[in-house]
């Protein structure tokens, strides 16, 4: 709003402050620079915003492909977690059941002891009571405490093969669950690693979104000051026509253009013509003129008779001489590296009025011819 409020006051000082005309033909090329320097850079940053959406779609899809692998992975992750828990809870158990048939055979090895203890004092006893028939005695205690250190030894086997067995289980379970605890932890590095990567490409996005917005706030600030210069480009024009028309801005009508027309400036090629120039994605510029390719300080030449109304400097023009020719005809010829001549100057056709070069916004040494008609550009091809 504020930049907007300037460009207005701007246009209230042209048509306030009384000028000569060559501060009017200067002011109005300073301003139709200008506005082509916005289309310039709206056209800049329209292609940079195409670049940013496509960038931020290009990511956006990643994210979203990212999180079918992410989802995957979780899923195989959960599973094998379920996996671990199971072997785990086995692994304990055997590992209990391991530790009660370890106390039941340590009993069983107490009670084989105790039952031997007992037939050595029955041995004992029997030699030492009298009145009894000892064979008879000793022939019962034998056959009794053989049936019970048999059935002892043969628990006692029966515990210590079921541990041992125990053992064996215990210990293939101990190594699968270390398998799965492995591949449980294999897959935690995948999945951590798949959110890191969508996280970071989410840090991405919301970078470039933010670029996004500062390029859509530029280009609606170009395109603001753009519409209001465009308006003060207007009125000048209106203003340069008027004072042509009182004949306060150039030559007499004894100056004008020739019968043969105008002669070309300099001897080159065309490498961009009038009228508009558009990029791949369909913004346009328009080309008030035509660009002839000359290497840097090759003489220029008036097109044709007239009075220099503009010598100097003349924003992205660099340095330009502008002619009036009579009859609301002019020329301009910007872009130059050494200016000839001075503002009020009369000009004959083919005089040297400097040396081309590439001052102010160019890309390389040319000239870039003008011709206008009550201060409207029109295509130089039609005088040539």
């Amino acid at each position: 709003m504020a930049r907007r409020l300037a460009l207005c006051l701007a246009c209230l000082l042209v048509f306030t402050t009384p000028a000569a005309g060559g501060d009017i033909y200067h002011r109005k090329r300073a301003i139709d620079e200008r506005i082509s320097t916005l289309n310039t850079k709206l056209a800049h940053a329209r292609v940079q915003a195409g670049v940013l959406t496509q960038q931020i779609s290009v990511v956006t899809a990643k994210i979203r492909s990212l999180q079918g692998d992410v989802t995957q992975a979780q899923n195989r992750l959960n599973t094998l977690e379920s996996q671990l828990a199971v072997h785990q809870q086995r692994l304990d158990d055997l590992n209990q059941l391991f530790v009660l048939q370890t106390r039941k055979l340590n009993l069983l090895r107490r009670a084989y002891f105790v039952a031997l203890r007992r037939l050595e004092l029955r041995l004992i006893d029997s030699y030492e009571t009298p009145g009894v028939d000892e064979v008879e005695y000793l022939h019962q205690i034998e056959h009794l405490d053989k049936q019970v250190s048999m059935r002892l030894d043969d628990a006692r086997a029966e515990m210590h093969a079921t541990r041992e067995r125990t053992r064996g289980i215990k210990h293939r379970v101990a190594v699968e669950t270390a398998v799965v605890r492995t591949r449980t932890e294999e897959q935690h590095s995948v999945a951590r690693a798949l959110i890191s990567q969508q996280q970071q490409l989410a840090a991405a996005r919301s970078v470039k979104r933010e670029s996004l917005a500062s390029v859509q706030v530029n280009e609606q600030e170009f395109r603001g000051e753009a519409e209001a210069l465009a308006a003060e480009s207007a009125a000048l024009a209106e203003k340069i026509r008027a004072t042509e028309a009182q004949g306060s801005g150039g030559a007499s009508a004894g100056t004008g253009v020739s019968a043969q027309g105008f002669i070309w400036p300099v001897q080159g090629p065309i490498t961009s013509p009038f009228g508009p120039r558009c990029l791949s994605n369909g913004d346009c510029s328009f080309h008030p003129g035509i660009d002839i390719a000359v290497p840097t300080g090759t003489p220029i030449h008036a097109a044709a008779n007239g009075a220099v109304i503009v010598a100097g400097w003349v924003g992205g023009y660099g340095n330009l001489v502008a002619i009036d020719h009579g009859n609301g005809l002019s020329t301009l010829y910007g872009h130059q590296s050494q200016i000839a001549v001075s503002v009020g100057q009369s000009v004959s056709q083919g005089q040297v009025i400097g040396y081309s070069g590439c001052t102010g916004y160019c890309f390389g040494p040319h000239l870039h011819f003008e011709v206008r008609v009550n201060g409207t550009p029109v295509d130089p091809m039609r005088y040539l």
